[in-house]
């Protein structure tokens, strides 16, 4: 038993707050002001200025790609590409891998107003094959000993640029799947192990995990799936098969499916693919890309409804918003839900009809408040892509709020860092005047909401009595320093099951073998 002594931020259905949280067994026993003369004579930890609030929950999350790329190399911090060459160079001597991957490059901000070409990585990185992902995860750049042994797999397909090296849309896609292929499993269950620890390490003990990005037989699905069941020190791993086929999440008995990739019904802005009603305002032009037809994504949500699954599908533009909208509309009039908490991920451009759908149907949207003021995708480049008009009503977060949404927090990791500290600072602070939430509201969207969008509410997401005692501890009262100065905030531990979280450890043998028998939620 402990008791906790200080400012409890609840995030229950009033945003109580409370001077004392008791905790016995993992769970809270009480919480309140005035402490009760049972728990009198417990341990107990003064916060000290501190404050308790619950665990942080990532809602779209690329794990075993982010578990990956963090192994990697990071180059989002640079700003041109000879910085770029310089820092693959250094991580090619340093890294033992045959296969280097290098992750966050973005032509916006880098001082050449491009990404690097193949011909440039080639002189960082002669020798072995390395693959240099764009920041939005949509594109990459492949240096020559990487394309020979690609080039029979992505010749002719859409995106193909053997030139640049740039490679896009189905082309990635293709790339990718070489490169996740090639990773052993002892690799990728401890990078996923690694992944873990980060996240707790930001304050977050739970995280909405896409998987299915090109392995032999969705070897990534059933990975995470286990190493879900089998997480140590409480850490919670939910997973969403990314799959157009309803039996990839059924055989696995998972209760949802979706995502990116494969569940993906548009690309994004960086690459001019994020599907438009209107054309783009730029000289590239074109409406972008819708990878379905109405009648397949129809189709996709009418079975996987059918079937009691819950589903989330990616859409940017405002044409893919659209499609997913009237999709989920008709897979719900088809077979009539009340609590079926589908959702639409990212919805950064809506519509009047589409978010009227949304309203009426109950669609929530795990949305990326990251990309509001992202250096990678810079206001200045939407608005020369888009025009200012749509620019500005991308990431409605105050509009989606009021029309009652429910909006959670992710951060699509490896696209952004999974910060939950910049996910309430950027709600808060939002480019658009009007559009920004309370911090009351951002806390709720990156904890409770979280938990509510995967039926994990009743135990989670809030700090109430009966609940696990998840909780992250906070630098300072984030009420007190209010929207401007969210920034300062920082996560100083994380707490799960009421103890504070230990590393993931342990063998990867050991892992998948306690996944494979362990009946643990995933």
């Amino acid at each position: 038993m402990k008791v906790y002594e200080g400012t409890v931020l609840t995030v229950d259905a009033r945003d109580t707050r409370a001077r004392y949280l008791v905790e016995d067994g993992g769970r809270i026993v009480f919480v309140g002001e005035g402490l009760p003369e049972a728990y009198a004579r417990a341990p107990r930890e003064h916060l000290d200025g501190r404050a308790l609030c619950p665990a942080f929950v990532d809602t779209h999350e690329h794990l075993a790609s982010f578990a990956t790329f963090h192994a990697g190399l990071n180059v989002m911090d640079a700003r041109s590409n000879a910085q770029i060459q310089a820092m693959v160079a250094d991580f090619a001597r340093k890294s033992p891998s045959k296969l280097l991957i290098a992750f966050g490059a973005s032509p916006y901000s880098v001082e050449e107003g491009r990404l690097l070409s193949r011909a440039e990585l080639d002189e960082a990185c002669p020798d072995r094959p390395i693959m240099m992902v764009k920041y939005d995860g949509h594109a990459c750049v492949v240096n020559s000993a990487l394309l020979t042994l690609v080039e029979k797999k992505v010749a002719g397909l859409r995106g193909y640029h053997p030139d640049t090296g740039e490679m896009n849309q189905e082309a990635f896609f293709a790339v990718s799947d070489h490169v996740t292929g090639s990773l052993s499993i002892p690799e990728l269950v401890s990078n996923i192990q690694g992944a873990m620890d980060y996240l707790a390490s930001k304050g977050i003990g739970m995280v909405h995990s896409v998987s299915g990005v090109g392995f032999a037989g969705d070897l990534d699905i059933s990975l995470e799936t286990w190493l879900a069941r089998s997480a140590r020190s409480g850490f919670q791993v939910r997973v969403f098969p990314q799959s157009m086929d309803v039996s990839v999440a059924r055989r696995r008995g998972l209760p949802r499916i979706g995502g990116c990739f494969a569940c993906a019904l548009d690309g994004c802005f960086g690459s001019h693919d994020a599907a438009l009603r209107e054309p783009y305002a730029d000289e590239e032009g074109g409406n972008g890309v819708l990878y379905y037809t109405d009648g397949q994504v129809r189709d996709f949500c009418v079975e996987a409804n059918r079937a009691g699954l819950q589903m989330e599908m990616h859409a940017i533009g405002d044409a893919a918003f659209d499609q997913a909208a009237h999709a989920l509309k008709a897979a719900l009039d088809d077979t009539p839900r009340d609590d079926h908490r589908h959702g639409i991920i990212h919805a950064c451009l809506p519509t009047e009809e589409g978010l009227a759908i949304c309203r009426e149907y109950g669609i929530q949207f795990p949305m990326q408040t990251s990309f509001i003021g992202w250096p990678q995708e810079p206001d200045a480049y939407l608005a020369s892509i888009l025009g200012r008009d749509r620019a500005d009503r991308l990431n409605p977060l105050r509009t989606y709020w009021d029309a009652g949404i429910v909006l959670s927090a992710g951060s699509d990791a490896p696209c952004t860092d999974p910060d939950p500290v910049l996910w309430m600072q950027r709600a808060c602070n939002h480019d658009v005047p009007g559009e920004s939430l309370t911090v009351a509201e951002a806390l709720r969207m990156c904890t409770y909401n979280g938990a509510w969008a995967t039926f994990d509410e009743d135990e989670r997401g809030s700090l109430e009595m009966g609940k696990v005692a998840d909780m992250a501890v906070l630098s300072a009262d984030p009420f007190a320093l209010g929207p401007e100065r969210l920034g300062e905030l920082r996560v100083e531990g994380l707490i799960l099951g009421g103890e504070p979280y230990r590393p993931q450890g342990g063998t990867w043998l050991g892992a998948v073998a306690r996944g494979l028998v362990s009946r643990a939620k995933a």
